[in-house]
């Protein structure tokens, strides 16, 4: 694979010495300047690709590194926003070189007994994460595009793009997402239009049969999906369990990784729950947050010394018969991407 700072028409390849030059002709505030608009659209992008908002962070540092770096060298022939996203871009495929792809724990077997034991948590898998709103919202005036790519960044979206080998899932992405044309994804990723076309058409295949199409989830409107995720809380702040089945879909789903079981079914998750989750009212407090374009919640549990400690962030998907969809990410690691505290006052 080549260099990224050497595929962008309009570069002349760096000497030695190069780098130090083209940093010292723009200072960090002014590059700064130019970049900044740039990050959160950037930062969501190497999420799509890898299903790591950790991962992305790096892979972002990493192209703006490398953007700097090479900014004297940059000819203006195409724009700064695409030589960015060729810099990305190449940064993630190489990040991708050696990893395997992110799971949920649906897309690695049937579900589980609720009432047989648990195996222990799959701490070598490389979980697919959620992506906090707030990170994609950052810098953006625009209600309507924030709609938009909050849309795109679904958590079955996600799920479903990891099952695709790097280039097609670019392709895909740049032209179905960002919906840039074919010949700019060509010159971007340094092949023909053709190929392009080709790639996207076997993406879009791969594609069909794991993500369902936004328009067969009928979401409920705004007022009565807060409502429905206000019930939600208030049922595992009350460790309500027959409260909290009520608001589920017939045929809901329940996944909590690191743990490689997952429950299908109102009946399947209310058993599981109540044996291992909603014991004691008190036990559990949440904070309403947003994470890929959906509802989310925050959820503290009480230690031994009463206070409430960061435990999961829940990712609810929503429809008009009740929550069709939970994924419980137990770590307390992503609480700080999404700007929340690890612990709560009493």
């Amino acid at each position: 694979m080549r260099s990224a700072t050497t595929e962008e028409p309009g570069y002349r390849p760096p000497d030695v010495g190069g780098d130090a030059r083209s940093a010292a002709m723009l200072g960090g505030a002014d590059f700064a300047r130019l970049t900044d608009p740039f990050r959160p659209e950037l930062l969501a992008y190497c999420y799509r690709m890898l299903g790591s908002v950790h991962d992305a962070e790096d892979q972002l540092q990493e192209t703006l590194i490398r953007a700097w770096r090479s900014y004297g060298k940059f000819e203006g022939r195409s724009s700064l926003r695409t030589w960015l996203y060729r810099i990305a871009t190449n940064s993630c495929l190489r990040a991708l070189e050696n990893r395997s792809r992110r799971p949920l724990p649906a897309g690695l077997g049937g579900p589980a007994d609720p009432d047989g034991p648990l195996d222990p948590a799959a701490v070598e898998v490389p979980w697919l994460e959620p992506f906090p709103d707030v990170l994609l919202d950052a810098g953006s005036a625009d209600p309507a595009a924030i709609v938009t790519s909050r849309q795109d960044v679904r958590l079955a979206l996600i799920a479903a793009l990891q099952y695709l080998p790097g280039r097609q899932r670019s392709v895909l992405i740049l032209r179905d997402v960002l919906m840039w044309r074919a010949a700019e994804v060509a010159e971007l990723l340094g092949i023909s239009t053709v190929a392009v076309n080709s790639m996207l058409q076997r993406a879009r295949i791969g594609l069909r049969d794991v993500a369902p199409m936004r328009d067969e989830v009928r979401e409920p409107a705004d007022g009565q999906q807060r409502a429905l995720v206000d019930q939600y809380a208030a049922a595992i702040e009350n460790a309500d369990v027959t409260a909290l089945m009520r608001l589920l879909q017939a045929d809901a789903t329940f996944e909590m990784p690191p743990q490689s079981a997952w429950f299908l079914g109102r009946e399947q998750i209310g058993r599981f729950l109540a044996s291992y989750v909603l014991r004691e009212p008190g036990d559990l407090r949440t904070i309403l947050t947003s994470a890929n374009g959906q509802p989310a919640l925050a959820v503290y549990q009480r230690a031994a010394d009463g206070a409430h400690r960061a435990h999961v962030v829940q990712v609810l998907t929503c429809t008009t018969a009740g929550v069709a969809r939970i994924v419980a990410f137990r770590n307390p690691g992503l609480f700080a991407a999404f700007g929340l505290p690890p612990e709560l006052p009493a």
